[in-house]
């Protein structure tokens, strides 16, 4: 199997594996929203697919019904539109409305989707081959820093052993936050371009170098929540997971005293110990 071959392959298994961490609907629609954008893109997907089904169904409803009235063994005389005015007209509002109708909700989301004010937490995320690195810039947790690589197990990689719910989608340290507060998220990149992306979230922003984007999230209930590198960014593009730990205001000021006294000892960063991930993958062959 050729480079592009194997690419492919990747981004493929890693699509399958996140919709089958995800709960059963998942595999048929969007994934369940958790903020009020995914729910928003939710409603919005829902909206624009009833439309295009109504307009298919009214378009090839009235096409099949006139071929099949006015056909010519049926002595039918096709009618003549040129210059109507009445059909020019209706065939140019119809359709701008039904534009209006789609581009209204649209452009409420996307106005949503933009405006990172008044964050309560603050948190820059830095896409490597291939992994995330985030520090922690303003609010509770100010000054934490560690990187998030794969965690799943290369036997499982390599077909040695039976593959997890969450194959692929596993990391070493997840980022984490409260559930009901307002997440900013700056996003930049050390090499390549790279995309963090959670669908839960309603959030999927490119990682370019050199440059800082930003987006935001705010999680209405606590759990886990995953997703991926969204852009085609090198070998291992399908071995760089984004997983999101949500948890209490309690939990989360306990695990910031955790991660700080850690520092202070001179000791790896740490996930909650109720969502402790699998030990990290072994480093490739060749790979630096």
């Amino acid at each position: 199997m050729g480079r592009a071959g194997r690419i492919a392959g990747l981004v493929l298994a890693s699509s399958v594996s996140l919709a089958q961490a995800e709960q059963p609907h998942a595999r048929y629609n969007l994934q369940q929203p958790v903020t009020g954008i995914a729910e928003q893109i939710n409603d919005m997907h829902t909206l624009m697919l009833v439309i295009c089904l109504l307009i298919f169904v009214g378009v090839f409803g009235v096409m099949f019904w006139a071929v099949f009235n006015h056909r010519k063994s049926k002595g039918a005389v096709a009618a003549h539109f040129h210059e109507n005015t009445a059909v020019e007209i209706a065939w140019t509002v119809i359709p701008v409305l039904i534009l209006l109708g789609m581009a209204w909700p649209a452009t409420k989301t996307v106005i949503a989707m933009k405006d990172t004010s008044n964050p309560d937490i603050t948190v820059k995320a830095t896409g490597y081959q291939w992994k995330w690195g985030y520090d922690y810039l303003q609010g509770e947790g100010e000054g934490i820093r560690f990187l998030s690589a794969l965690a799943t197990p290369r036997d499982q990689i390599e077909g040695g052993a039976p593959k997890g719910d969450a194959y692929l989608l596993e990391v070493d340290n997840p980022l984490v936050v409260p559930v009901g507060k307002k997440i900013r998220v700056l996003l930049t990149a050390n090499d390549v371009i790279h995309s963090w992306w959670v669908p839960a979230f309603g959030v999927k922003q490119d990682a370019i170098p050199g440059f800082i984007r930003d987006s935001w999230f705010r999680a209405d209930r606590e759990g886990t929540f995953r997703g991926n590198c969204a852009e085609l960014c090198g070998r291992d593009h399908g071995f760089m997971p984004v997983v999101v730990q949500v948890v209490s205001a309690e939990k989360y000021a306990a695990w910031v005293a955790e991660q700080k006294a850690r520092a202070a000892a001179g000791t790896p960063a740490a996930a909650p110990a109720a969502e402790a991930e699998p030990a990290r993958i072994a480093a490739a062959p060749g790979e630096g």
